[in-house]
């Protein structure tokens, strides 16, 4: 009897914990199958108790753990939302299980990643499985400033160029500072061959003031939010600036989800009621194209022995016009697309796809990539949670 008594309590123990597992059902109601497309989970969303932890839960499609990750947005030391990225056929739903746990399976690999790089003089550089940026620091501008060689003074945003999947800033930064190698050259992983200089290069901003163009100068501070298998994400911000009269201050929150040849950013600014997020032009050997109604721009250029496309999306309709700004002035000219600052606040994703490193082989290859980037944003995937 007390056997049976035995087994019945394990039975109910069991049963209990299995039904407090969330069921999630994941809804596509486009015409297009979606994956790399990343859902955020907050505890208050799965129901779960203000001082339990995102970190003791995993997702299951079946018998299929999937790839998470928790990030901590605001630093307080507790994880504010639970990350994965489910694939969902075309007009179709998927369940997916929360469960208290770990993921057995999980990746080890940091494959979205970024990190202030003091061993070169002072750049913040991220990546993830399709692409790598950099961009600048005080340390840099002042090198400049003092006329001292190897500095850089720009606020635009430098495209590292690679052809693999697996992480390789530490690897390219290292070669080239202990001398073994050089990220200009490519050995078989890509290389930096993208000119920056005062252009606002792949996503940098200017506010335009009776037709001229102003902007700030290098990142003056930075914090790291997250790396993993899903997102990177930080916070740059930069030192006060003018545009002829208009005090401006700006931040960037930065993020780069695993399979997105985009990142996403988020400018916090005040002084101005609209911004321009610019493409360079470099040379002025490529072709622009646009699309306003589906909210992206691209600038398709030749480079080196190679193409590269460069794109710029707004989601929600606000982009509201583009400027092909030629001029004759050294590194001045880029695409720009103006968008509405709502609260203080605008949001864009900017990158590229290079010919020899992305299935992007023509500049109509890239476009559709935008347009069904611009889709999916503007229609995210829906998600309802079985409590």
């Amino acid at each position: 009897m007390k056997k049976h008594l035995f087994i019945i309590t394990i039975l109910t123990a069991n049963f209990t914990a299995f039904s407090q597992n969330k069921i999630i059902t994941v809804t596509n109601n486009l015409k297009i199958d979606r994956e790399f497309e990343t859902i955020e989970l907050t505890k208050k969303s799965l129901g779960l108790a203000a001082n339990a932890k995102l970190e003791d839960y995993a997702i299951k499609n079946g018998n299929t753990f999937l790839e998470t990750q928790t990030v901590d947005n605001d630093g307080d030391g507790n994880a504010d939302v639970l990350l994965f990225q489910p694939k969902i056929k075309a007009s179709s739903k998927q369940d997916f299980e929360v469960v208290n746990g770990t993921n057995p399976t999980a990746s080890k690999v940091v494959s979205c990643y970024s990190r202030f790089v003091p061993e070169r003089t002072d750049d913040y550089a991220w990546e993830n499985n399709k692409v790598a940026f950099r961009t600048y620091g005080p340390v840099a501008q002042k090198m400049v400033e003092d006329q001292i060689p190897g500095g850089t003074l720009t606020s635009g945003i430098d495209a590292w160029l690679k052809k693999v999947e697996y992480p390789i800033i530490n690897k390219w930064y290292e070669k080239t500072i202990n001398g073994t190698g050089s990220y200009h050259k490519d050995t078989g992983e890509g290389l930096d061959n993208f000119q920056v200089g005062d252009s606002r290069g792949i996503g940098g901003i200017a506010v335009n003031v009776d037709g001229k163009y102003y902007f700030s100068k290098n990142f003056i501070s930075w914090k790291t939010i997250t790396t993993g298998p899903i997102r990177t994400s930080f916070i740059l911000t930069y030192a006060d600036w003018d545009a002829k009269g208009n005090k401006i201050t700006e931040s960037k929150l930065i993020s780069l989800d695993y399979g997105s040849q985009l990142s996403r950013f988020e400018i916090n600014i005040t002084g101005t009621k609209t911004i321009a997020a610019g493409l360079t032009l470099h040379d002025k050997k490529g072709t622009i194209g646009t699309n306003l109604k589906e909210g992206w721009l691209n600038y398709w250029e030749p480079i080196d022995d190679s193409e590269i496309g460069m794109g710029l999306v707004v989601p929600n309709g606000s982009l509201a016009s583009f400027d092909n700004h030629v001029t004759n002035e050294k590194e001045l000219s880029n695409l720009y697309g103006n968008i509405a600052v709502k609260n203080n606040k605008a949001i864009y994703y900017a990158g590229f796809g290079w010919k020899k490193g992305s299935p992007f082989q023509t500049k109509q290859e890239w476009e559709k990539y935008l347009s069904s980037f611009a889709e999916k944003i503007n229609n995210p995937l829906i998600v309802k949670v079985k409590k």
